[in-house]
């Protein structure tokens, strides 16, 4: 078994984001928490089961066409025996985006008829947008809105304040900066943050990152990892060595024959996060019966 890496980051502005989120949610009816459906689990921030405060909330499995699709479905199973609404997304293909906005109004059913029933008719619902950096907050609200409204960029941090976005005659996004929290408790929960990219590039080694996906993938999705990069690995190969077959199989050579392993690592890492390696999911909720 590989060492896992220590990662931890918690910028100023995240401690300001908690702060407004904590400030603005007097003014919304709901919480669509978005999550990363390759690490349901990883990509759930802790902090915000408090932050929301008993809210209405509606849970969002994106990235969901990156994701084993049979795995998702156990998410959103899992979620729906707590109780929780919970449908799966995917910004880039607009699978499942055209279900948010019934899930809303179905969590948001009751509130909706004593409206009603005062004769207040189309009342607009606002709904708060929460999820840790690059996790597709601002494409989800872009997709919805058939418009680019919410800033986006391939990097985590770049939703620096809050936007109101209109999805609907009568509901609005409040579009929030995506936040982590102080500390990772559990190692493999920063590791796999780190993997589809929610944590900035700069403090993370790339090519330790990348031999740790590699083993990891090796282990999970052998099949997978070979078939992608035409290589033959062995059980609990260790993950440098892959990325030195990746490299390798891939032409990635320098000066002397040498293999490029920061140019291998980058492109798995980028393979992974955009769905070319394949379909890929690192956590099942068996295996994290946590409340959620």
């Amino acid at each position: 078994m590989e060492e896992i890496p220590s990662i931890q980051w918690f910028p100023g502005h995240m401690a300001k984001t908690k702060r407004m989120i904590k400030a603005l949610l007097p003014l919304v009816d709901a919480v669509a928490e978005i999550i990363d459906a390759r690490i349901p689990f990883s990509s759930k921030n802790p902090d915000l089961q408090n932050l929301i405060n008993g809210k209405p909330r509606v849970v969002i499995l994106n990235k969901c066409d990156t994701a084993d699709e049979t795995s998702v479905q156990k998410w959103i199973s899992w979620y729906n025996k707590q109780g929780i609404t919970a449908i799966a997304t995917d910004c880039r293909s607009g699978r499942g985006v055209n279900k948010f906005v019934p899930a809303i109004k179905t969590v948001l059913k009751d509130m909706l008829e004593r409206y009603e029933a005062k004769g207040m008719t189309g009342r607009i619902v606002r709904v708060m947008v929460v999820g840790v950096p690059n996790v597709g907050k601002s494409s989800f609200i872009n997709r919805l809105a058939k418009q680019k409204k919410a800033k986006v960029e391939d990097r985590p941090g770049v939703t620096l304040n809050k936007q109101w976005v209109k999805i609907a005659d009568d509901v609005e996004l409040l579009d929030m900066p995506g936040v982590l929290w102080p500390k990772f408790e559990d190692k493999l929960v920063g590791e796999r943050l780190a993997f589809t990219g929610a944590v900035k590039a700069d403090v993370v080694d790339v090519e330790a990152l990348a031999s740790r996906l590699l083993y990891v993938l090796n282990d999970m999705y052998k099949d997978t990892l070979e078939s992608r990069y035409k290589i033959t690995t062995e059980e609990s190969e260790n993950g440098y060595d892959i990325l030195m077959k990746v490299g390798k199989s891939r032409g990635m050579l320098i000066s002397g024959g040498e293999i490029n392993t920061e140019r291998a690592a980058i492109t798995v890492l980028d393979e992974f996060r955009s769905g070319k390696l394949g379909r890929i999911t690192l956590e099942l909720p068996d295996q994290r019966m946590e409340s959620l």
